[in-house]
């Protein structure tokens, strides 16, 4: 309960109560909102905890799970924020300019962020010295262009998971496409907005660099122990492999320990009933040879 006290007054102090103009608002925000003053809509602060609560869930299990959530912000208080939040869990990111087909035609944006690292590649490893000055001057150009737009995602293998977006009103073509992937969808949403069309809405202002701040940070954090509890299930998962290899490596050597005892075992009893037949052998034939010679003298006697 505190805490949550804790986060309301953060909140508050943030401005993330702070809503658009009455006659900017849209309808299917009532639920969320609190009150009206000034003209202002005030968005209702524990509806926020609430939705922060149930997005943080979902992005934390996401990342538990090592999938991607793409972080999609080009309004320009929210790009920093957005761009160092998304660095720091190793998320990919759009902060400059959202491309049409980002997510549906996903294929030929993969094309462009290889074309874009083959040219970073040429210009690291020595392959455009032998060009002119202005044919490079070329390429690092489009290079820069490349890397502005497509820095963010060049890591990104395959589509995301989820998206957190700030502002869907502003970043409508990334929920659109979205939507038609079926992709799961975070956002902030600000009283002119429609909160249905997202997955988890976050009731917020988001205009404001203080509100971002503190919703990123705060969704940022969920994803962070999210994967720390993913390095820790692989280390435990390691170290209960090696602990099973090592037993098992223990058990073959006094598998092979038996075998090798069962072995000399089984020699030395051959032997040992080796000789005692050669043993039986010379009595035999001793014995065989005295009876008959003492049988040659008898019938000499008679």
């Amino acid at each position: 309960m505190e805490e949550n006290k804790s986060l309301h007054q953060q909140l508050l102090e943030a401005g993330v109560h702070f809503g658009h103009l009455r006659k900017k608002w849209n309808p299917k925000m009532l639920p969320y909102i609190f009150a009206e003053k000034n003209g202002i809509h005030i968005i209702d602060l524990n509806r926020t905890i609430e939705g922060l609560q149930d997005a943080a869930a979902a992005m934390k299990q996401m990342a538990k799970s090592g999938r991607k959530i793409m972080f999609v912000a080009t309004k320009k208080q929210a790009k920093d924020i957005v761009a160092e939040a998304a660095q720091k869990v190793n998320m990919p990111f759009v902060t400059e300019r959202w491309l049409g087909g980002m997510l549906t035609n996903f294929q030929t944006i993969r094309k462009s962020v290889k074309k874009m690292q083959s040219i970073e590649k040429m210009l690291q490893d020595g392959t455009m010295d032998s060009v002119t000055k202005k044919e490079r001057l070329t390429l690092t150009r489009s290079r820069d262009k490349m890397d502005k737009v497509l820095g963010g995602i060049a890591q990104m293998g395959r589509t995301p998971a989820a998206l957190f977006i700030v502002d869907i009103s502003h970043e409508h073509i990334a929920l659109a496409e979205a939507k038609r992937l079926g992709i799961t969808t975070v956002a902030m949403v600000d009283t002119n907005s429609d909160p249905t069309k997202v997955d988890f809405a976050v009731p917020s202002n988001d205009d404001a660099t203080k509100s971002i701040a503190i919703v990123v940070n705060y969704l940022t954090a969920a994803i962070m122990e999210g994967l720390q509890e993913r390095n820790a299930m692989k280390e435990s998962e390691e170290e209960t492999s090696s602990e099973d290899a090592a037993t098992e490596e223990r058990g073959n050597a006094s598998l092979h320990e038996e075998e090798g005892g069962e072995h000399e075992r089984s020699r030395s009893g051959g032997e040992g009933r080796g000789r005692g037949a050669s043993s039986g052998v010379g009595r035999s034939r001793t014995g065989g040879t005295g009876r008959a010679r003492t049988g040659t003298g008898g019938a000499a006697r008679r």
